[in-house]
């Protein structure tokens, strides 16, 4: 321990932990890893439209006509269906983030434990050694050449000495040396939880699924009861009027009718599917070590444009190694200053930087050194000196060539070498005696070489980084470290980066700052404000930003981004504010989570074209017969059967197939674009077989089969359409519906359910009239519907919807 060490404190006692509990001054400021239990049972179970079908399962079963009230059980099933599919989600995620969760080491009762974060407690003595992160604000109490890595609270790469009597602020990480320190503020309080404080403000990710799905919703919430009462009305009027069809109980039937226009209008199954795609894709992504806080995040970086990323931790690994000597003369060089180089590496109290030498140049000198000046990052160098006599004799100081040589007589060479984005040391030596008393520079130093230190790149970041640029995926660096050394390291990587831009430049106007984000890819000096404020310039200027990082100072933008995305090794505050978390902080699995996004908008934009044809359909059959005054031409019973059949089902699976199709901005204008006209087609089909039906003198039940049978044929087509191009899964999938709707119109049992008698020859011909008509007009929709998408979408013609 240093001299200027107080005593060791014992640490708080049992019972001053539990009353400083039971007073609420504990470090516990816990985010939800995912969403909870009571949010998933709102999103799935209370909901406008189960109200509607709650309701109008009720009726039926209060009408005696359980039989018509299936829809009521597919909709507990699809309920039932999403809730486990997120509840799984959610224990997989919240399971992985247990697995994760930071520890703290304590002094307590004179002994050290390690406890959970959060069971730390005001007043706790925090045991630092290096590697640890430290938990929560505490004074330092003892220090043996204790250093501490801030770069997460300030974007500095450089270490900072502590002292007794110093601050250790929450986020900060130890690098060197070990020491003890009192906590001051705890949880919410803390530095680190304070500056996420507005980071931490509850927020959906931006989701265009989720938005043009609720838009969709709303539409149908707002018609549905106007449409209901022209369609009960009309279907009272088939029965004779009002006063006759109470009379004759046919206010039943016309219910029933009534209720099964309204269900098919419903799109139920859409919002099951987005639910299950969302959390299929978050447990597939887990598997690969990728947490998802938030199920629509899986989505959101599928349609991510430019992509923000920190240097340190995020293109780099957050450690530096040895990159090369660099003799100044070679020929005068005094002898063993290799062997005080090995010193420098060996000695135990080495910090980062000085810890890289010890490979490259071997072990420490037998000759136990005279004097030593420890490193401190205030001077920026430390100094040793050896026995005449010995391989290392004088006194050597290694150090930032600006602070060993004021004079800047290595400022042409150490610049030059530090804009090859190299942080560089100089090794001098000096004849004279080293004073470790007044720890100043001794006389006559001559400088005898420099060391330059690179970082240590990720493996993978340069080819995740290729990815993206083939993606048509722009990125922007911003870093708080020095813009020339944050430039060079983007070069590495493959980025076209001639220089880095210094922030402390940066314009304050949203449009200014727009302006430079254009013209620069790299930003160094980046505050955490600016880092936000260069998020927020992008979103503005039309871009789906993603930010990438693992510092406290990164949490604010990584909050105010699209999507957030954290390293694992960051401060726990930045990780509980992204909505990804990288678990292995490999930067590589990104393209996968890309894919994942893009096979969930793909699938259900596929998927949304089925429901949406059907709700269009539906709701145009339900005008048409309510304003003609036609009997609805299906029970609630036939309906559930054949839109599981040719809906339902078939879009489980596809909502799951692999599909790597890139995003597209406009998925609910392209989705009408095909259901609109489609659904319209449908309509008119049902209508006009109706229409025909009875004016040949069809009888009701044949009428119903006929309807039914000739909306079989078409939903087959559509799903067929939709589904193309048909190869491997697509093929089983449309040839089981094909066999179960066979099934359905051939087995005694199940038709006699379904109330369907066998066709006659005129309803025969009816169907395959009409339906060839609508099959030819659904193909020339499909027709027009590709072009108009090839011609309005950014991406390669060849690939389809």
């Amino acid at each position: 321990m240093s001299a200027t060490d107080v005593e060791t404190p014992a640490g708080l006692t049992a019972a001053e932990v539990a009353e400083r509990v039971a007073d609420g001054r504990t470090n516990d400021f816990t985010q939800q890893s995912s969403r909870s239990v009571a949010s998933i049972i709102r999103a799935n179970v209370l909901t406008l439209f189960n109200g509607i079908i709650a309701a109008c399962f009720l009726v039926l079963l209060l009408l005696g006509r359980w039989q018509d009230a299936l829809f009521g059980i597919s909709a507990i099933a699809n309920t039932v269906i999403g809730s486990v599919q997120e509840f799984r989600a959610k224990a997989a995620l919240d399971k992985l983030a247990l697995m994760h969760a930071p520890r703290a080491r304590v002094r307590r009762d004179g002994e050290v434990a390690e406890i959970a974060v959060a069971d730390v407690v005001l007043d706790d003595v925090l045991v630092l050694r290096a590697g640890d992160q430290v938990p929560a604000d505490a004074r330092v109490a003892t220090s043996a050449h204790l250093q501490l890595d801030e770069s997460m609270l300030t974007g500095e790469s450089d270490a900072v000495d502590k002292v007794p009597g110093d601050e250790v602020l929450s986020g900060s990480v130890v690098i060197a040396g070990e020491g003890e320190a009192v906590v001051v503020r705890a949880g919410a309080d803390s530095f680190a939880n304070s500056l996420a404080a507005e980071a931490k403000k509850f927020s959906l990710v931006t989701s265009e699924l989720r938005s043009s799905i609720d838009r969709v919703l709303r539409v149908v919430s707002w018609i549905v009861g106007p449409i209901a009462l022209l369609v009960f009305n009309a279907q009272m009027f088939v029965f004779g009027g009002w006063e006759k069809a109470i009379e004759s109980g046919d206010w039943r039937q016309a219910a029933v009718n009534t209720i099964a226009a309204l269900v098919a209008m419903i799109p139920l199954g859409l919002v099951l599917m987005t639910s299950i795609a969302f959390a299929v894709g978050a447990v597939k992504l887990a598997r690969q070590q990728v947490l998802v806080q938030e199920l629509a995040a899986v989505e959101g970086l599928a349609r991510v444009d430019l992509i923000c990323l920190d240097k340190t931790g995020t293109l780099t690994e957050g450690s530096i190694v040895f990159d090369a000597e660099h003799p100044l003369a070679p020929d005068a060089a005094p002898a063993g200053w290799r062997a005080a180089l090995a010193w420098y590496g060996s000695e135990p109290d080495a910090n980062a930087t000085a810890r890289c030498l010890a490979e490259p140049y071997g072990e420490m000198p037998s000759a136990a050194p005279i004097a030593r000046i420890p490193f401190s990052s205030a001077r920026k160098w430390s100094a040793v000196a050896f026995a005449e006599g010995t391989d290392a004799a004088g006194s050597w100081v290694l150090g930032g060539p600006e602070m060993v040589f004021p004079d800047d007589r290595l400022a042409g060479d150490a610049r030059r070498l530090a804009a090859s984005g190299l942080r560089t040391l100089v090794l001098a030596h000096s004849p004279e005696a080293l004073d470790e008393e007044a720890e100043s520079l001794p006389d006559g130093l001559e400088a005898v070489a420099l060391l330059t230190f690179r970082e240590r790149i990720r493996s993978d970041a340069a080819e995740t980084l290729a990815y993206f640029a083939e993606q048509g995926v722009a990125v922007r660096i911003i870093s708080g470290d020095n813009p020339d050394t944050v430039a060079a390291i983007a070069r590495t990587v493959g980025l076209d980066a001639s220089g880095g831009f210094d922030a402390r430049q940066l314009p304050e106007d949203p449009a200014e700052l727009a302006a430079v984000l254009q013209q620069h890819l790299v930003f160094g000096r980046v505050t955490p404000q600016q880092k936000k404020a260069i998020v927020v310039a992008l979103k503005q200027a039309g871009h789906t930003v993603a930010m990438t990082g693992d510092g406290v100072n990164d949490a604010l933008a990584i909050k105010e981004a699209d999507i957030g995305i954290a390293m694992e090794s960051g401060a726990a505050a930045t990780k509980a504010v992204a909505r990804i978390v990288l678990l292995d902080g490999r930067f590589s699995h990104l393209p996968r989570v890309v894919a994942e996004g893009r096979q969930v908008i793909a699938n259900i934009e596929r998927v949304s074209m089925l429901f949406l044809t059907k709700t269009v359909y539906a709701t145009g059959l339900a005008v048409l017969f309510g304003a003609f005054v036609l009997e609805f031409p299906f029970l609630p019973r036939q309906l559930s059967v054949i839109d599981g059949l040719t809906i339902g089902l078939p879009a489980f699976f596809l909502a799951l197939m692999p599909n790597a199709r890139r995003y597209v901005p406009g998925f609910l204008r392209r989705s009408l674009s095909f259901a609109i006209p489609a659904g319209v087609v449908v309509a008119l089909a049902l209508f006009v077989y109706s229409w025909l039906a009875t004016q040949a003198g069809i009888g009701q039940d044949e009428l119903r089969t006929g309807s039914t049978l000739l909306l079989t044929i078409i939903g087959l087509w559509v799903l067929t359409v939709l589904s193309r191009p048909i190869d491997g899964w697509k093929i089983l999938i449309i040839g089981a519906m094909m066999l179960g709707l066979i099934v359905v119109y051939s087995v005694p049992f199940v038709t006699e359910f379904l109330m369907f008698v066998d066709p006659s020859i005129v309803t025969a011909a009816l169907v395959l009239v009409v339906s060839v008509v609508a099959i030819a007009a659904i193909e020339v929709i499909r027709f027009f519907h590709l072009r108009y998408v090839r011609r309005t979408a950014r991406f390669d013609p060849s690939t389809t919807p």
